[in-house]
């Protein structure tokens, strides 16, 4: 019955990340929304986004997965992360993730789900 037994922890390790990239999209949009909130009341819902978010990191902490963000970094062909935009540009251009569309998702044996990014060209 072991192949039961890891077939059934690699279904709860599937269902984990899929729930995960789910929430990292929900926290994104939640934080777009509570942005156009005035100061005074934005506050409350940004420190209850805050705890949300902490506890994701903190459940896949338990189960040794790491959320990767790579929003920012250079682009590099061997990153863990599919671009949508690739086809915008040219091979010697020099390329900055702008943003993640869905997380990067590491395991403690490597990549357990490739993320989805979108790309711009870095400004000379």
């Amino acid at each position: 019955m072991p192949s039961e037994d890891n077939s059934s922890t690699e279904q709860i390790e599937r269902s984990l990340i899929e729930i995960t990239v789910e929430s990292w999209k929900f926290s994104r949009i939640f934080a777009r929304v509570v942005n156009k909130l005035d100061a005074g009341e934005a506050g409350r819902y940004v420190n209850q986004l805050r705890y949300f978010q902490k506890k994701i990191e903190q459940n896949l902490d338990a189960a040794g997965l790491k959320l990767v963000n790579v929003e920012g970094h250079m682009f590099d062909p061997g990153m863990a992360a599919s671009p949508l935009n690739i086809g915008d540009f040219g091979p010697d251009d020099a390329l900055l993730v702008d943003q993640m569309v869905e997380p990067i998702i590491m395991g403690p044996d490597g990549l357990k789900k490739q993320g989805t990014v979108m790309l711009r060209k870095v400004q000379a």
